[in-house]
This record gives structure tokens, sequence and C-alpha cells, in this order.
């Protein structure tokens, strides 16, 4: 049986950046991925956004990993040119009660240590953006947008630098913790039997699945596995918007907010529909949703603009009922299996925050 020091479950961006921390620190690292390639499923479906950290409850790993990751995210794609845009976003009002709630989400974003949320006119805002209907607003100069595989060919490349090797195609079939390590069988075309000190699980949408394949994971620690997906619809026209476009927060989600790529198309979403299996088509009719919506702060917004362009599902450890989750990083001390990382619900600000798991992994290590 071959023996390597780490291994880690999942090459999304999560995975990758455990990967790189693990093999830059000098770990020995192999890297188990059941798709083709990096990044095929959560990490290549999203809205590319380095998020501010405003809504994150305060305290929540969400909160302190997305606001530290921001940093470290824009400071390493400065480092390694990867092309990003500190864009910014505005979170606007389009009631005079919605603007009564923004002082409240101001103060939220401060005690998650977000402390640049500018509030501005209606007028202020139409300044920065004329086509806006609002009024007030809320802007947040630390939001940006990244180019995400780009930065993930980058993690990868620095992993395999420092050593690293991926294996693709290669499903984790059983594992079974034994003294001081765990023992561990992957499929495909050229099956292995591994033994490792280190395992990490970043299999995203699967992790639940994963660790229930663990031989010696206490079962009732391993929490249930919900599927949240969201559409996205592209537009038609350009929108004439330079800064990501947010409504304010409504009961169970952030409503359809606007966010924009690296070449300022404009894209509409996502949406929030449970379902019980992985389908990735977006169904057209939804649309009819978003376009009252969007209207409120974008009015002229024009009939038939709206395409489908693609969706993504979010890995929820919480029921619909639930309304917010947070991430779910399990170490040795949490379940009592030695050389094993859980990460489960790792959701958005999942990309954002990917420097700063990585690191809270590399510490859960022994780094």
């Amino acid at each position: 049986m071959d023996k390597v020091d780490c291994v880690v479950i999942g090459a999304g961006v999560v995975g990758l950046a455990i990967a790189r921390r693990l093999a830059t620190a000098g770990r020995e690292v192999v890297v188990l991925e059941a798709a083709e390639d990096i990044g095929t499923v959560t990490s290549s479906r999203n809205s590319e956004v380095i998020h501010a950290g405003i809504y994150y409850k305060a305290g929540s790993l969400m909160a302190r990993f997305c606001v530290r990751g921001k940093h470290l995210l824009y400071r390493y794609c400065d480092e390694h040119g990867i092309p990003y845009r500190n864009c910014g976003k505005l979170i606007v009002a389009t009631s005079a009660k919605e603007t009564e709630k923004l002082q409240g989400i101001r103060a939220h974003a401060a005690a998650n240590g977000v402390d640049d949320l500018e509030l501005l006119s209606g007028e202020a805002a139409r300044a920065l953006e004329p086509a806006l209907a609002c009024d007030a607003a809320l802007l947040s100069p630390s939001t940006g947008i990244i180019d995400s595989h780009a930065y993930m060919l980058s993690l990868r490349g620095e992993a395999e630098a420092a050593g690293a090797a991926f294996a693709f195609h290669t499903p984790l079939l059983r594992a079974k913790a034994d003294a001081g390590h765990i023992e561990l069988d992957a499929g495909g075309e050229q099956p292995m039997t591994l033994a490792c000190g280190l395992l990490v699980n970043a299999a995203g949408l699967n992790a639940s699945m994963v660790a229930r394949m663990i031989d010696g994971m206490p079962l009732e620690l391993i929490p249930p596995a919900y599927l949240a997906k969201g559409n996205y619809f592209s537009c038609s026209v350009r929108a004439p918007f330079a800064r990501l476009i947010y409504p304010v927060p409504e009961p169970g989600g952030l409503g359809v907010h606007l966010t924009l790529d690296l070449a300022g198309q404009a894209r509409f979403g996502p949406d929030v529909e449970w379902v019980d299996h992985i389908d990735y088509a977006v169904d057209p009719a939804r649309a009819e949703r978003f376009y009252p919506a969007i209207r409120k702060y974008w009015p002229t917004l024009p009939d038939g603009a709206l395409m489908p362009a693609y969706s993504g599902i979010r890995p929820k450890i919480v029921p619909p009922a639930v309304a917010t989750q947070d991430f779910l990083i399990q170490g040795p001390r949490d379940h009592g299996v030695e050389g094993l990382i859980n990460l489960f619900g790792i959701e958005s600000p999942g990309l954002t925050s990917s420097l700063a798991i990585a690191d809270h992994v590399g510490e859960l290590a022994g780094l």
C-alpha cells in the first residue's frame, strides 16, 4: 500500500487552496477529484464576486473568513497577476421603508469588521450610476469581481510546483481510520489504495457523502445535505452599470442582484430553488419573477431582455425552513478521528474565503 502524508478530497477552489497551503508548507499532498478537471462544480458556477463580508452573522466562520479572505485574495491577485476588478457594490433602497434598514446593515457590517460602507442619498447614488432608481444606497468599496478560473489555475500551479499530485476521475470509494493513519480506496480507471496521515474532506456538494464513507467517523456528526439551486440570467442589452447592484435583503435571501463579469456584461441572480437532485438546466419561465424585482432599481430594463445563462447549486447543511447557515469545519477534537478534517456547507462566500479557510485547515493540521 502506498503511503502519503496528506490527501485532499476535492479540487474545487477550497480544495485547491488547501492543497497549496499544505504543499507549500512542505507536506506531501495528493488531491483526489472525481471529475475530469479542477473546479468543475460549485467553483465554476457562481457569481465570481469578491464579497466584503457584510451580511454574515457576527463572529461566524463565514464572517471571519470572508473579511480576512477578501484581503488575502486581493493581495494574491496582485502578486500573481490574476485578473480582477475592485468595482464596488451598491446596496440600494427603493422605498422609504427599505432606506430605514440601511443603517442597520451598516452597523451589522461594522460588527463584522467591514467599516468602509458609505451611506449615500439617492442623488449621490445616481451620480455614480445614472440609470439607477433608488431612495438611498450603501456603497461597499471593497466588493469586487475575479476571474475564478485563472485563480484556480494559479492555486493548482503553485501546489504542483511544491510537489502536490492530482488524480482526476478518481472518486473516493471507502476509507477507514486506523491507528495513526487513514486507509482509503479510490476508484476510476486506475484504482488505488492509499494510507495517509491527514485526510481533508473538501468535497463540496458531496462532503457529507464522503464523510459517510469513512469507517470510524461518527454518523451523528455528519450533517444532512440539502441542495439549493441558484439560477442566473444574462441580458441581451448592455446594462448601464459599472458597479454591482444589490437590493436591500429580504427574508430568505439577498434578492435578485446584478453582478458583472470582467468584460462588463451583466447577469442577474441567483434565485433560490430547492431541489432533490443535481440538474443545471435553467427554466426560462423563471425570468418572469426576475423582471419586477430588477425594475425596482433598473426601471428601463427592456421586455424580453433576460436570457437563461447558467445555474449553480449551493451545498446546504440546513433545511429550507432555516434562513442561514455557517461553514462547518471539523477537526479531530470535534469528531475524535485522528488525522481527519471535514469541511461542510462551504457555499458563498467560499471563493472569497478560500485562502483564509486554507490557513485555518493548516492550523488544524499543525502547520
